[in-house]
């Protein structure tokens, strides 16, 4: 058997291979568009270390459609909010319009919960606050790149009812969902199926709630529930 070449350069950054080993998919292709060197640095780190993800950086807007267009199409956009050339949601709705198959979001220190719904009333994959730690982003990009909407819900502005519970807070809209399917007694099969997303979407949800609640499988997750009148 001859030794395998080594791969010749693309100009991208490599990918992480601590994937697990039932991981057959292709990484997903993310783009970070921001100004800050250290911010895209930063990221790209925390998003290839995890595995599964392949990372580009574009440091203005012009640079970001440029990588777009060059293709192939990258399964996420994530478009810092005040980099040069985006003009608030302007360069949001330039970024969708290119079409290609790309979701899009918005990353922000700045902006506010009226803004962060103007941007997913558009159509924007979500709203990340650059104050969201480094797991909860990892998770919020790679749920976003596989087809979910996201925003914190600490972050929008939510009925009292819901501002009111603890609980509720720590979690966002799509794993309140996912829990309350829990508590309904459902299997991941079928909570997907109510919720029009992929089966893996779902075990990552789970995975993720439990981590933020307190529970180590579904009955638990079902008890902390109930016994916080989240449903």
């Amino acid at each position: 058997m001859q030794p395998c070449p080594q791969g010749e350069s693309t100009g991208r950054k490599a990918v992480v291979t601590n994937r697990p080993a039932d991981a057959m998919a292709p990484p997903l292709r993310i783009l970070i568009a921001d100004d800050h060197d250290l911010l895209r640095d930063t990221l790209v780190l925390f998003l290839e270390s995890e595995g599964g993800m392949a990372a580009e950086t574009a440091a203005d807007l012009p640079a970001a459609i440029a990588a777009i267009e060059r293709g192939p199409a990258y399964d996420l956009v994530l478009l810092d909010l005040t980099m040069p050339g985006m003009n608030g949601l302007e360069g949001l709705e330039r970024i969708m319009a290119l079409g290609g198959g790309q979701r899009v979001a918005l990353i922000s220190g700045t902006g506010t919960p009226e803004l962060a719904e103007r941007a997913l009333a558009l159509g924007a994959a979500g709203y990340v606050p650059k104050t969201l730690a480094a797991k909860s982003l990892v998770n919020a990009v790679r749920f976003m790149a596989m087809g979910e909407q996201f925003a914190p819900f600490d972050f929008l502005r939510t009925a009292p009812e819901e501002a009111a519970n603890p609980l509720r807070e720590r979690l966002t809209r799509r794993e309140a969902e996912v829990l309350e399917g829990l508590v309904e007694g459902k299997s991941n099969k079928e909570i997907a199926r109510d919720l029009r997303v992929t089966e893996p979407t779902v075990k990552l949800h789970v995975k993720t709630l439990y981590r933020k609640i307190g529970a180590h499988n579904r009955t638990q997750a079902a008890m902390i529930a109930r016994d916080a009148g989240l449903f």
